[in-house]
């Protein structure tokens, strides 16, 4: 089957494609925000307030990088965990937001949200965020710049890791491997 690559701003139609373990390869323009970077922009959506960025077809990547080296675009980039984010993350997706990136779980409404809309979950490898950096080239303040490392960025990415744990389909990643791990090791819970 392979690696998927992908472009942002993602489609429908790419969406589509992707199915619950898919590896992906993601290269284009995707935004980096955290827990307060969400609760502002939700809060700007319920006071029906513009966002500071097109959401429409975007990528959102939990994450909060530690400061860069001198030369580097940006210093650690390591997945942050999603459901912190799940209290926000349906009304993103109603207003157009196609993908995010993190690590962990997701809420059922999040899942919901995911299939009604036609989104996708991805998850990146916790732990490996210095090698992750290595896949931005170029990382810019956009909005939020008191928030520090949890501000939204605007990151340009090329071949950004990652696979696809929840679709469109009602795939969950994290299910199907337990379920495998439990019926390999005959293991009852």
């Amino acid at each position: 089957m392979g690696i998927k690559k992908i472009t942002t701003p993602l489609t429908d139609n790419a969406i589509l494609g992707l199915k619950t373990g898919d590896e992906v390869l993601i290269s284009g323009l995707i935004y980096a925000a955290r827990d307060q970077a969400h609760f502002r922009l939700v809060n700007l959506i319920e006071k029906n307030n513009p966002l500071p960025f097109d959401i429409q077809g975007q990528v959102i990547y939990y994450v909060g990088p530690t400061p860069e080296k001198p030369g580097d675009v940006i210093g650690s980039a390591g997945p942050t965990t999603s459901y912190r984010m799940d209290k926000y993350a349906p009304a993103l997706i109603k207003l157009g937001l196609k993908g995010m990136i993190g690590k962990g779980k997701r809420s059922g409404e999040v899942k919901d949200a995911i299939k009604k809309y036609k989104a996708v979950y991805f998850g990146a490898i916790g732990g490996a965020g210095a090698l992750i950096s290595k896949t931005i080239k170029s990382s810019r303040i956009i909005a939020y710049e008191d928030l520090l490392s949890e501000a939204v960025r605007e990151l340009i990415v090329e071949d950004f890791p990652a696979i696809v744990v929840n679709d469109v389909y009602g795939g969950d990643l994290y299910e199907e491997g337990r379920r495998k791990y439990e019926n390999k090791y005959a293991i009852a819970v």
